[in-house]
This record gives C-alpha cells, structure tokens and sequence, in this order.
C-alpha cells in the first residue's frame, strides 16, 4: 500500500491544532479543536483503507478498477460513523457554548470555588466528607456514640414488618 505523504501531513497537522485548541479555556476553541481533531481522524482513516477501488457492491456489473481491486468498506463505515458522532458532539458542545454565553456573557470556563476549596482543605481525618460528628476528631475513627440522633424509636426495627 501506498499512502499519500500530504494527506498524512494534513491530518497530523489537524490533529496537532486540534489537541493544542482544546487545551484552551474558551469553549469555542474547544470547539474547533474537537472538529480539528475529528476531520484529522477522518483522514488518517482514509488512508488506512487503502488504495481507490470499485465500489464494494456485490454483482456489480461496471467494475471500474478491474476485478481483484475492490475499495475496502470498512474505512467508509468508519468515517461515516465518526461524521455522525462529530455532528452530535458539535451540538452538544454548541448547546454548553449558547448556555454558557446566556448565564455568564462569556465562553470562557472558569474555575468552580468549590474544586479550589476541596483542593485546599487539610488532608485530616476530621476534613473527610464522610466524617460524622460522632467519630474521634483526632483519629477519625468511630467512637462508641456512634450515629445516635433522635430518639431511640428511631434506632428500632418497625413493628409488623417482619409479620409481612
């Protein structure tokens, strides 16, 4: 197989440009980075499927490139899959862009208070977000007390249910 060196060039280059795209902030550039990406892919997979071929219809009449030399149809199955797939995370990707610009007037993701408060909570036992205010505030772990709250009708089995 013989593969053209200025497809493989381009879809490097596209890939490239998409990945350094989406490293970006702005959701519109993560947009285009992910369409950048997704037309690279398409045609690395173009040239993964080979050289031009008749088309892959069985009792074709009209065989264009002869008989032995028939177009591989997996690859096409491939990028006819992928172009649905990028359409549909175009418009998602569009839909969180028109959200984003409507909540904030601007596209730009920025970062949550809350991920920098879990980031810059102590790494205690005690800061744990499964912690109880019955545990050992120093070790963390279960005391005697237990989840005891409210009263102790709580803590009991409810009567008739075992009778069912």
């Amino acid at each position: 197989m013989e593969a053209n060196l200025f497809l493989l060039l381009a879809s490097g280059t596209m890939i490239a440009a998409g990945v350094y795209l989406v490293t970006d902030r702005v959701l519109t550039r993560i947009l285009l980075g992910i369409l950048l990406i997704g037309n690279g892919a398409n045609l690395l997979i173009l040239q993964a499927g080979g050289p031009a071929g008749s088309p892959p219809v069985m009792f074709r009449d009209s065989e264009i490139y002869g008989e032995g030399q028939v177009a591989d149809p997996l690859a096409q199955a491939m990028i006819l899959t992928a172009i649905v797939i990028a359409m549909s995370l175009t418009a998602f990707i569009l839909a969180l862009i028109y959200r984003q610009y409507r909540y904030r007037t601007v596209d730009v993701v920025e970062d949550d208070e809350e991920d920098q408060a879990i980031a810059a909570r102590p790494i205690s036992a005690a800061a744990a977000p499964d912690h109880d205010a019955s545990d050992d505030p120093e070790t963390g772990r279960m005391t005697s007390e237990g989840d005891s709250f409210g009263p102790k009708s709580f803590e009991e089995p409810v009567k008739g249910a075992q009778d069912d």
